[in-house]
């Protein structure tokens, strides 16, 4: 019978060097709080429950992760007060942490341990053993470092502070990530000291108890430095950022996808990618995007919860950000340059949306133009409408939104305004100029102006100049 998997991830930590009010947990990657994407992992190995250790900014750090029930592992919180080192740390999660479990210990600012790693691991304990996950590092200062036997078995883990010379040229090292059966671990904790140079309870101590109990610690030693990189700095914060951006590209690179230049892309959340996909350079893609076959992104264009359907063209700085509403594009339509589309554009097959056309909880169904200039807000637009340039819906009376409905085959003149609520009739035509409070019917024309009014021989007003 496989046994159940707690996860506990310590995130009590000060972040000094960070030199921010934000925890340093809480700092982000890829938009995602550091201990975010820890707690991502934990919801892909189907863990039992995830207990969270807080001590700096509890009350922020918490809140932060409050999350709804049945969505991903139960979370708990244990407090650690004060910080007395790592040991002292997993100790406090101890008392809900059940017996019959394996118990995994990870770091909540180090954000890219992978989930195949942690299973692996997890092998290696297989419930018996204490599994440590180690690296090979050309330098390893500030790290604790694996002390084995003549015959190779892992005796012991010394920190920087605490090594002999001998010890400290030990390259093979500690990445603070351990395996180990929930009934053995909680003994050991229970049984550490702090009678070493920081005075604190590490948690590498466990490691010369299980020794000791003749309990078998092993070592799944990896190649990879970036999974277990921890983030202490803003340096090191954006070295990581990098790094995963670019991880991200090679990954859409290896699918096919175009990227102009992989080391000026960003992804932070979802990206799925059809066939043929040309994405030129700074684009950024946040949430959730997906982007048909034959898509072409150009340059310097921000997209966030959006679906771009096949063949669609998003000219270069665009900025789409469906937020909750999400919003659509449908194939082969074209938008931008600087275009914008707001929570609930829906955009039908073939529309065109051009320079500096805002677009804001409307649907467009195929074949329909606003080719710039213009402002379609909470509206209905049906086929082969062509929305002139300077026109806007005015949705908003103050107090409450109204919709406008534009029906197929209208055309509204420049410079128009369409007061909501109102219909526009199908096939109607709107005067250049005009403003519409009222429903106008099908094939009709309608102009609304004002009076011209003329004065020959006006001369504009002229600045006194000083005597």
């Amino acid at each position: 019978m496989k046994q159940p998997l707690d996860i506990v991830i310590m995130a009590a930590g000060k972040g000094t060097r960070m030199k921010s009010a934000v925890p340093k947990v809480l700092q982000k990657l890829a938009h995602q709080p550091l201990v975010q994407h820890v707690l991502d992992t934990a919801a892909q190995l189907q863990a039992r429950q995830v207990v969270v250790i807080t001590g700096h900014g509890a009350e922020q750090v918490e809140a932060a992760l409050t999350q709804a029930d049945g969505v991903e592992p139960r979370r708990r919180f244990a407090r650690q007060m004060p910080q007395l080192g790592t040991g002292h740390a997993v100790q406090q999660a101890a008392p809900v942490l059940a017996d019959d479990g394996i118990v995994v210990v990870l770091s909540g600012d180090v954000p890219l341990t992978q989930e195949d790693t942690v299973r692996a691991l997890v092998e290696h304990c297989g419930g018996t053993k204490l599994a440590l996950l180690t690296l090979q590092m050309d330098n390893p200062f500030g790290y604790g470092r694996i002390i084995r036997n003549g015959a190779g078995q892992v005796q012991r883990i010394v920190e920087q502070k605490d090594g002999t010379p001998g010890e400290l040229v030990v390259n093979e090292i500690y990445s603070g990530i351990m395996a180990a059966p929930a009934s053995l671990l909680k003994g050991w904790l229970a049984n550490i000291d702090n009678d070493n140079a920081q005075k604190e309870y590490y948690l590498t101590d466990v490691v010369k108890l299980a020794v000791t109990d003749g309990v078998p610690v092993v070592a799944h030693c990896i190649d990879d430095a970036v999974q277990v990189a921890g983030v202490n700095s803003p340096q090191q914060l954006a070295e990581l950022e990098r790094e995963y951006q670019r991880r991200q590209a090679n990954q859409l690179l290896q699918q096919g996808v175009r990227l102009r230049d992989p080391a000026r892309f960003d992804v932070r959340g979802a990206l799925t990618c059809g066939q043929d996909v040309e994405i030129d350079v700074n684009c950024l893609f946040e949430g959730a995007v997906t982007l048909g076959c034959n898509v072409r992104i150009g340059a310097n264009c921000v997209i966030a919860n959006c679906q771009i359907a096949d063949g669609a063209v998003i000219h270069p700085f665009t900025h789409i950000d469906g937020e909750k509403l999400g919003a659509s594009v449908g194939r082969d339509a074209l938008v931008g340059p600087f275009a914008r589309l707001r929570p609930g554009a829906q955009l039908g097959e073939a529309v065109h949306i051009g320079n500096f056309v805002e677009v804001k909880n409307s649907s467009m169904a195929a074949g329909s133009k606003a080719n710039h200039l213009a402002y379609l807000g909470d509206a209905t637009v049906g086929e082969r409408v062509n929305y002139g340039a300077g026109c806007i819906t005015a949705n908003y009376d103050g107090a409450n939104k109204h919709r406008t409905v534009i029906e197929a085959d209208v055309h509204i003149g420049s410079n128009s305004v369409l007061v909501a609520p109102v219909t526009i009739g199908a096939g109607g035509t709107v005067g250049a100029g005009s403003v519409i409070s009222r429903d106008t019917p099908a094939n009709a024309l309608s102009v609304v102006r004002g009076k011209l009014t003329q004065k020959e021989g006006w001369k504009r007003p002229s600045k006194k100049r000083d005597a």
